[in-house]
């Protein structure tokens, strides 16, 4: 996902965006503190999205 890509969705779709992103870092989060996955760059990769997801949210503002 780029942030051109992000600033073509309305703000409603951010938000939806934004709430499966946290949720899927919430999941995997949990996933590698027991043991159940070992894919600790996801995390960066999901909290980087976060990150461009709030950007363009606040670009719009």
């Amino acid at each position: 996902m780029n942030a051109k890509e992000l600033r073509g969705k309305s703000a409603d779709e951010l938000n939806k965006e934004l709430d499966a992103l946290l949720r899927a870092h919430f999941a995997l989060r949990m996933q590698v503190a027991t043991q159940q996955s070992n894919k600790t760059a996801d995390l960066s990769k999901i909290r980087r999205d976060i990150a461009r997801v709030k950007t363009v949210m606040r670009e719009k503002v």
